[in-house]
């Protein structure tokens, strides 16, 4: 039997605040920011929250206490123990992910209500011990006789206490054991981006988000509050004072000797939450819903993972010759921001028949994106990228910056550490005829 596919609808969206790690756990976990900001776009619905079909969440590195998050999330949010809950995890385009999974469950007519997007409180990642004390501890645990325990006790080595930061091994690729700063700086190298260029594009980014706020432009973002009375109502990871000077003075932290990728022109390490509400046509009907974009099509795509940060070209061609679109035919773009370099590496690469023609199978560039179209409120560098929920939040800023410039279309896309990119075609629909 053919199945229709039927449309999809951006609703309402909403977003924590980004916080930026800063040597200690952050007050909120996982789930308790994906519940404060849940409880917000969920108090402003028409319908309850047991009336969703399901609830989709990315992350990447729940706590022990957060396994299968969406599910803790849905019930701590009275979506009800009947209602169904699940979990996705690809890597920073985690949020995408479960926004793409929603779409397709109600494409099929299995939901028409979903709840889907991302959280990560990366300030939460681990200490791991490394084998050796692994090793150690199972051989004492296995131990029966007193004189075989000390005999174990004795062959303990203070090294073993030495911790493995589970945050650095998850940001490292196992495959080409590089980090992903490595891979930036190897497209820097490929496309010849200076550090000049890496430091420019991160101040405008933080100047962006500065204009942003003052002009109140990140209206999806909700205040939360933690149990120890702290109360946030903006991203914190922001540097009004940042100057060329100050982020030129920075020291490369990936590539010590020669390379150019900064802290300055890295994202951030942070906690976020960003949650978007899907509907099908017949719940906005049946709810007299308002609509927010409307969901035209998704893209995956693979590369090299010694050069991640080249995904987007590829989702974004992908998508684009699907729909029969031009470089020009799209009126916003947002690109996650991991590192200037990777953004810049974007541009280039798109620019570049050699690059378009070998590696795309294009027979011209790919073409030229206006930066006043891209990413104008700034991005990753300056808000941050909690790696579950950046796909989310620059999915529905977009949808925000469609509405409030009258625009018709634009590309949200996002590279995925291993090697891969995601790109999601929304458009500005104000009304859906029912």
């Amino acid at each position: 039997m053919e199945i229709k596919a039927r449309e999809v609808y951006i609703i309402d969206g909403a977003r924590t605040p980004f916080l930026k790690a800063r040597g200690k756990a952050g007050s909120l976990s996982a789930s308790d920011l994906a519940v404060q900001v849940g409880e917000g776009l969920l108090a402003r619905q028409p319908f309850l929250p047991k009336e969703l079909g399901e609830v989709i969440l990315g992350c990447v590195m729940p706590s022990p206490d957060e396994v299968n998050i969406a599910r803790i999330v849905a019930l701590r949010l009275g979506c009800g123990k009947e209602m169904p809950a699940w979990t996705v995890q690809r890597n920073c385009a985690s949020g995408m992910q479960a926004i793409d999974s929603a779409a397709k469950d109600i494409m099929m007519g299995r939901h028409d209500l979903v709840l889907a997007g991302g959280t990560e409180a990366m300030s939460h990642s681990p200490l791991l011990y490394d084998a050796k004390m692994i090793d150690w501890l199972a051989g004492l645990r296995s131990t029966k006789k007193w004189g075989d325990k000390i005999k174990q006790i004795i062959k303990f080595r203070p090294s073993y206490l030495s911790p493995v930061i589970a945050l650095l091994k998850g940001l490292t690729d196992p495959t080409v054991n590089l980090s992903m700063g490595q891979t930036a700086e190897n497209l820097a190298y490929r496309f010849g981006i200076t550090r000049q260029e890496m430091d420019l594009f991160s101040l405008e980014s933080h100047r962006r988000v500065t204009i942003a706020q003052t002009d109140h432009h990140l209206n999806e973002v909700l205040p939360i509050f933690s149990v120890t009375g702290e109360y946030f109502v903006e991203d914190d990871g922001v540097r009004r004072d940042s100057t060329l000077e100050k982020l030129a003075a920075l020291k490369p932290i990936f590539d010590k000797k020669f390379g150019n990728v900064t802290a300055g022109n890295s994202s951030q390490v942070t906690d976020g939450a960003a949650l978007v509400l899907l509907a099908s046509k017949e719940a906005i009907k049946k709810y007299k819903l308002p609509v927010l974009a409307q969901v035209k099509d998704v893209a995956w795509a693979g590369v090299d993972p010694a050069e991640m940060g080249l995904g987007p070209v590829h989702a974004s061609v992908q998508l684009m010759q699907r729909n029969h679109l031009r470089c020009e035919d799209i009126d916003y773009w947002e690109i996650n921001e991991a590192f200037a370099a990777q953004v810049l590496g974007c541009l280039a690469a798109w620019e570049s028949e050699d690059y378009c023609r070998d590696y795309l199978g294009l027979t011209a560039a790919f073409g030229k994106i206006d930066r006043n179209c891209l990413n104008i409120d700034g991005g990753a560098i300056a808000l941050g990228h909690p790696v579950g929920a950046s796909g989310a939040r620059i999915l529905l800023h977009l949808a925000h910056v469609l509405k409030r410039q009258e625009a018709k279309r634009g590309v949200a896309t996002i590279c995925i550490g291993g090697g891969q990119g995601g790109a999601m075609l929304i458009e500005n629909i104000s009304e859906v005829s029912v």
